[in-house]
């Protein structure tokens, strides 16, 4: 099986939990965080919702500069209700669908890298930078689904049933 096709199932396994999990992120709560050294709900959503768009980033950008020189850093898209956020996935999701469509896996083995300030903080293969970005998804998403219980919001099934959701 070629990488491609590996990491498109992967996607279309992830997005629909995605989509779950942010059905249920509670609006008019974006800076709510269980405590003061955790991030905000609104941008952990954020996070959650925008994270497939780095596939297609690490397969059309040779690199990343978290702080480049001169300003102009990333700035998280705004979301004011859950269709923003499910909006900023499936955008999110196309973008990567796309961008894994139009590669190669001899693309997948050439070299990306991660900046900060103009120096380098990590240099891998895009594969391994996509395989990484998964596994991350998967941490803030279950990240998001502990601030969902400690807002009081049912949590869906994700890999399997949760205490809220028997459907799997």
């Amino acid at each position: 099986m070629h990488m491609t096709a590996l990491f498109s199932a992967q996607l279309e396994r992830e997005a629909p939990i995605c989509r779950r999990v942010l059905e249920r992120v509670p609006e008019g709560r974006p800076e709510w965080q269980p405590h003061e050294k955790s991030m905000p709900l609104g941008y952990l959503a954020t996070l959650v919702a925008t994270m497939p768009s780095w596939i297609a980033m690490a397969i059309e950008q040779d690199e990343l500069d978290l702080n480049p020189p001169g300003g102009g850093g990333y700035k998280a898209p705004v979301w004011t209700s859950t269709s923003d956020l499910l909006r900023q996935l499936d955008d999110s999701v196309a973008q990567a669908r796309g961008a894994l469509a139009d590669t190669t896996d001899d693309h997948l083995l050439t070299s990306w890298r991660l900046l900060v300030s103009a120096h380098v903080v990590a240099q891998n293969p895009r594969h391994i930078v996509i395989a990484d970005t998964f596994t991350h998804l998967a941490h803030h998403r279950g990240q998001l689904t502990v601030y969902l219980r400690l807002n009081g919001m049912p949590v869906p099934s994700v890999y399997g049933p949760s205490a809220d959701d028997r459907s799997f």
